[in-house]
């Protein structure tokens, strides 16, 4: 085991990872920005080292700065955490060069899952189910690609091969405004991820987002800790999470789960992972993998009592998976409900003091969160500022305790989405579940403040 880890994050997730290190008996060392000073993990580090302004492509974004920081402190390996560096196979590749063990997949296995048009190879390849598009990257000839697109079926959807976090992507309804859409979308693929790659895909109208958490060691032994629905989404980010997902059946979720698995093993996969679908009309559609943790595992480790974090940690140690699929099981109900710095119904992101800050608690409540009360949230990074879980031994309960926790909850000299939570969680078709990925959006365009 480890005796000695940098953090490369910021954040409540820095703050996570450095409470599993502390379990595990590993010193924890935290990087911060000028900006993150005064951040919990920070006072709470044994070591702490300040690697740049609070612009990201000077800290959090440096390589040379985190790798040199894990040099100075004697660090033996670097967990990315989520965002930032850690998808990026080059920064895996260049911390694995510096003699440090990266807490997660290989950079090759990176690179495979991070091109979607690769990724969608991989997957046809090891059976999971795929959406119905090209079989690659889109050709330049125009005829191809309307011949594509029609066997296919309208509406398509062009999305960056490079793309990502929702960005990179455009609907076509008709066949005049398919060859405009891929050349957009293509200059816009170049310019954001470097990578002027596109392919095509059925766009199915009400799908819902449904991603299943893996563990893997490098001995080849894989496991799935079920399934999370994360259809709540607003512009393809995530509101709130939960898992299982309702209504829909087991037999279904364990059929793609060993599938999943299987594909672990045939690309030699290693540390924690997430399989994105969509999932229409009893059918899933495998869209891409992150090769990281993920915001939302928590509700996993609700629902399992795996600790996701320690085992990346331990897998990445050379340690085998501490357990098989037979002994994984479901218990209960969890939901996460993100906290952001913003107005809750505008979105206009609100950096600022916070002058009161009082967590919800009780049974089943989980608080993931790096804020305190005088504490000051900058400007410069994404605007979630925490986390709020519940586990309850059925949806209701977990509903219910949920409902209490943000009743609970107090963020003060800041605005936060905490009111839309509260309404979301006594809406009837959420409530109900089984929402698909647009109703939030349509809710929300109902609701207008």
């Amino acid at each position: 085991m480890f005796k000695k880890i940098l953090v490369a994050n910021r954040g409540e997730i820095a703050l996570r990872i450095q409470r599993a290190c502390r379990e595990l008996g590993i010193q924890a060392v935290m990087v911060y920005s000028e900006a993150d000073r005064e951040a919990k993990y920070v006072k709470l580090a044994e070591e702490a080292v300040c690697i740049g302004p609070a612009q990201s492509a000077l800290s959090y974004l440096n390589m040379p700065a985190i790798i040199s920081a894990a040099e100075v402190t004697d660090a033996e390996a670097i967990h990315p955490g989520y965002g930032f560096l850690s998808e990026n196979a080059d920064f895996a590749e260049r911390v694995e060069k510096s003699g440090f063990q990266f807490i997660g997949p290989t950079p090759e296995s990176i690179r495979m899952m991070g091109d979607k048009v690769s990724a969608k190879q991989a997957m046809i390849k090891a059976g999971v189910p795929c959406v119905p598009g090209s079989e690659g990257e889109l050709p330049d000839d125009p005829v191809q690609i309307r011949r594509i697109a029609k066997a296919v079926g309208y509406p398509v959807i062009i999305k960056a091969a490079g793309g990502g976090g929702g960005r990179g992507m455009r609907v076509v309804h008709t066949e005049a405004a398919l060859l405009n859409a891929v050349t957009m979308t293509k200059a816009e693929a170049g310019a954001a991820f470097g990578n002027p790659a596109v392919y095509l895909e059925k766009f199915l109208q009400n799908p819902r987002h449904i991603e299943i958490q893996i563990l893997a060691d490098k001995y080849k032994n894989a496991v799935y800790l079920g399934e999370r629905d994360c259809s709540m989404q607003r512009r393809h980010q995530k509101v709130l999470e939960e898992a299982p997902a309702p209504g829909i059946a087991r037999r279904l979720i364990e059929r793609l789960g060993d599938r999943c698995v299987s594909a672990c093993k045939k690309i030699g996969y290693r540390g924690a992972g997430t399989f994105e679908f969509l999932y229409e009309d009893g059918e899933f559609y495998f869209i891409e993998m992150n090769t990281r943790v993920q915001v939302e595992h928590p509700v996993t480790e609700m629902i399992t009592g795996v600790d996701i974090v320690k085992t990346q940690i331990m897998v990445a140690a050379g340690e085998k998976l501490p357990f098989t699929q037979r002994q994984i099981e479901i218990r209960g109900h969890a939901i996460e409900c993100r906290v952001n710095a913003e107005d809750p119904f505008k979105f206009i992101p609100s950096p600022g003091r916070i002058t009161m800050w009082h967590a919800p608690g009780g049974p089943g409540v989980r608080v993931d969160s790096h804020i305190y009360t005088n504490y000051f949230v900058p400007s410069n990074y994404d605007s979630m500022i925490g986390k709020i879980i519940v586990h309850g031994d059925t949806r209701e309960q977990a509903l219910a305790r949920m409902r209490t926790a943000l009743g609970e909850t107090v963020v003060e000299g800041i605005n936060t989405n905490i009111a839309l939570h509260r309404e979301l969680m006594v809406d009837a078709k959420f409530m109900a579940g089984g929402t698909n990925i647009h109703y939030l959006e349509g809710w929300l365009a109902q609701h207008k403040r």
